[in-house]
C-alpha cells in the first residue's frame, strides 16, 4: 500500500468571473443567483475562498486521517435537493 489519501471536493454554486462571463446577460445572472439563494439552505452561493480553505485542509496534516471522503461545500444544496 501506497498510503496515498484520495478525497473530493463537491462545491455548491460559487461566485467566480466564470459565472459572471459564463454568456448570461444581466438580467439573466442577477435571477440566476437569486435561483441560488432559494436553492441553498443557507441562503447563498459560496465564495471561492470557502472552497479553497475546505480544499487546503483535506491537503494539510491535520487531514492526514481523512481518505475516501467527499464533502459538499455548497450551503446545504445537496440536502434541499437531493438526485
Amino acid at each position: 500500500p501506497k498510503q496515498v489519501r484520495v478525497n473530493s471536493v463537491n462545491p455548491g454554486v460559487t461566485i467566480t468571473n466564470l459565472h459572471k462571463r459564463g454568456g448570461m446577460n444581466q438580467e439573466q445572472y442577477e435571477a440566476f443567483i437569486k435561483k441560488s439563494q432559494e436553492t441553498h439552505a443557507l441562503g447563498r452561493p459560496g465564495k471561492p475562498e470557502e472552497v479553497a480553505r475546505t480544499i487546503a485542509f483535506l491537503a494539510s496534516d491535520d487531514a492526514s486521517f481523512i481518505t475516501g471522503a467527499t464533502i459538499p461545500v455548497d450551503g446545504g444544496r445537496h440536502a434541499m435537493c437531493p438526485r
